[in-house]
C-alpha cells in the first residue's frame, strides 16, 4: 500500500534520523499537513534507570503553565471542611463513603485526576479494581493524597498532569494541543523536563534522560536535542 498524500507531506520535511532543537521540532509539528480535529501533543521520554529497582521508580506531577487544553475532570475523596475546601476550589465531585459505595456500585469512574486526603486513603483500597487500571489510585509522590486539597485542586483544574514511567522506564504523556503557540508548548516542556530532573533517583548512575521524541496524535516521532531544553538532563 502507498503513503497517503498526508504522510508523504510530512516524510519530506521531517528526517526521522535527525534530531532537532526543541523549537525546530515543535514547529516542523505544527506545519503539518491539518486534520479535521486539533491534535495533542505528546511527548516521550527514556529514562536511563534500571526498572527493576523499586527505588528507581519514576513518577510524580507537573503543574504546566500553559495546561493541556481541555480542563481536567478533577475528583476528590475528603470530609467535612476538607470537602467543603475542594468544592470551593472547583472539584467537579466530591464525597467520602457515599462515593465510594457509588463507583462500587457503578463499577466505573470518569475522571482525569482523583485526590484524597490522607484519612481517607485506608478506605480506598475498596476501589483497586476501578481506580488501578485507570491509574487513578491517588499517591503521595503525584501530590494527590495531601492535606492542602485546595490547593491540589487548583492545580488539578489549571493543568496539572500526572506521569509515571513504563515497564521499559519511558514516560509518555500529553504537553498541549498543536494549536498552542510555540512558546507556549516550550514552556510546558521545559517545566515538564525540569520537574523530572528534580526527582531523579539518587541511585540513578550514568546519564538519567537518554532520549526525547515529540509527536502529534497522528503525526511523527520528532527526535529532540535535549541540550536544547534544559541543563541538568545528563
Amino acid at each position: 500500500m502507498g503513503l497517503s498524500k498526508r504522510k508523504k507531506a510530512i516524510l519530506d520535511k521531517v528526517d526521522v534520523m535527525k534530531t532537532y532543537p526543541l523549537k525546530d521540532a515543535i514547529e516542523l509539528l505544527k506545519n503539518s499537513p491539518k486534520l479535521k480535529f486539533t491534535e495533542s501533543v505528546d511527548i516521550s521520554i527514556n529514562l536511563g534507570i534500571d526498572t527493576t529497582k523499586s527505588d528507581q521508580n519514576v513518577r510524580g506531577s507537573s503543574a504546566l503553565p500553559h495546561g493541556i487544553g481541555k480542563p481536567s475532570v478533577v475528583v476528590v475523596f475528603a470530609e467535612g471542611q476538607d470537602a467543603k475546601a475542594a468544592q470551593k476550589a472547583g472539584a467537579d465531585k466530591v464525597g467520602f463513603e457515599d462515593l465510594i459505595e457509588e463507583i462500587k456500585k457503578d463499577k466505573d469512574l470518569e475522571a482525569d485526576i482523583v485526590i484524597a486526603t490522607p484519612e481517607c486513603m485506608k478506605s480506598l483500597g475498596q476501589l483497586g479494581r476501578v481506580l488501578g487500571p485507570k491509574n487513578l489510585m491517588p499517591n503521595p509522590k503525584e501530590g494527590t493524597v495531601t492535606k492542602n486539597i485546595a490547593q491540589a485542586v487548583e492545580k488539578a483544574k489549571k493543568g496539572q498532569i500526572r506521569y509515571k514511567m513504563d515497564k521499559a522506564g519511558i514516560i509518555h504523556t500529553t504537553v498541549g494541543k498543536l494549536d498552542f503557540e510555540t512558546t507556549q508548548l516550550t514552556e510546558n516542556i521545559k517545566t515538564l523536563i525540569n520537574d523530572l530532573i528534580k526527582v531523579k533517583p539518587s541511585s540513578i548512575k550514568g546519564k538519567y534522560m537518554q532520549n526525547l521524541t515529540l509527536s502529534s496524535t497522528m503525526g511523527p516521532g520528532i527526535k529532540v536535542d535535549l541540550s536544547t531544553i534544559a541543563e541538568g538532563s545528563s
